[in-house]
């Protein structure tokens, strides 16, 4: 396979260039769920040729799922998302070694995969997730993406912990009440999953690539149903458990 070929269209961007793709192609990334956000969002690393690409993801394929996420098949169903996904991305792009993890990873493994790569994204649908990953990915200063989606309401926000000042998810959301707002309760429209997981992939190139401007300090919103976007600026706040008076500031 000609790589050069392969990717010859990133490498005509002057922001890129074969410097950039050569930085994508070195890096890890971890994706922590395959679902409806983690599936566009691994769709494109491997397409953009990350060197590694690991996927986590406990749950099995179900056919309820098929309404969004479009890693999987009819042909997966009853396969677990993370052996589903590694298959798809595999057949895809042959360049990308894609690990395939089939377990809710404890504190301890969750510390271990964020250790060992580059950019970790946020594909989970629960607060419990995404508090323990912006707790870890501050700890051992690694880039974090995440973003939400639920009915017709979209958002998504970097946190970049290499800049010891970054603010963090509980600096926007200090109080965790563990009432999550799910799809399989609330509903979802299937095309915005793959609009925010897109954008997930998006802003973890521009990390890698150290080009562009990611969305650091900034939570970008979108009403799905009037395709209305916002976009607000955050820092770090006394009221965080973690980066406040109450945290290890």
């Amino acid at each position: 396979m000609n790589v050069e070929n392969r990717y010859s269209r990133h490498e005509l961007l002057t922001e890129i260039g074969p410097e950039g793709q050569k930085k994508i192609s070195a890096s890890k990334v971890l994706v922590i769920g395959a679902g409806g956000l983690g599936s566009p969002a691994s769709l494109y690393l491997a397409g953009a040729g990350v060197g590694k690409l690991t996927i986590v993801d406990a749950d099995i394929v179900d056919v309820t799922n098929l309404q969004r996420q479009v890693i999987h098949s009819m042909a997966t169903v009853g396969v677990p998302k993370a052996l589903s996904a590694k298959v798809h991305l595999q057949s895809f792009n042959p360049d990308v070694n894609v690990v395939a993890l089939m377990t809710r990873p404890d504190k301890n493994l969750l510390t271990m995969l964020v250790r060992e790569h580059d950019v970790v994204l946020d594909c989970t649908d629960n607060t419990d997730s995404r508090y323990l990953t912006n707790e870890i990915c501050r700890t051992e200063k690694k880039p974090l993406v995440t973003a939400g989606v639920v009915r017709f309401d979209g958002q998504i926000t970097v946190f970049d912990f290499r800049d010891d000042n970054s603010p963090c998810y509980a600096c926007i959301f200090p109080n965790h009440e563990g009432n999550d707002e799910k799809a399989s309760t609330k509903g979802v429209f299937a095309p915005l999953v793959g609009m925010l997981g897109c954008m997930q992939a998006a802003e973890a190139l521009k990390i890698i690539g150290e080009f562009g401007t990611p969305l650091v300090g900034k939570l970008l919103t979108v009403d799905a149903a009037t395709m209305q976007w916002h976009q607000y600026k955050y820092s770090r706040t006394d009221e965080c458990p973690l980066c406040g008076c109450g945290g290890n500031k």
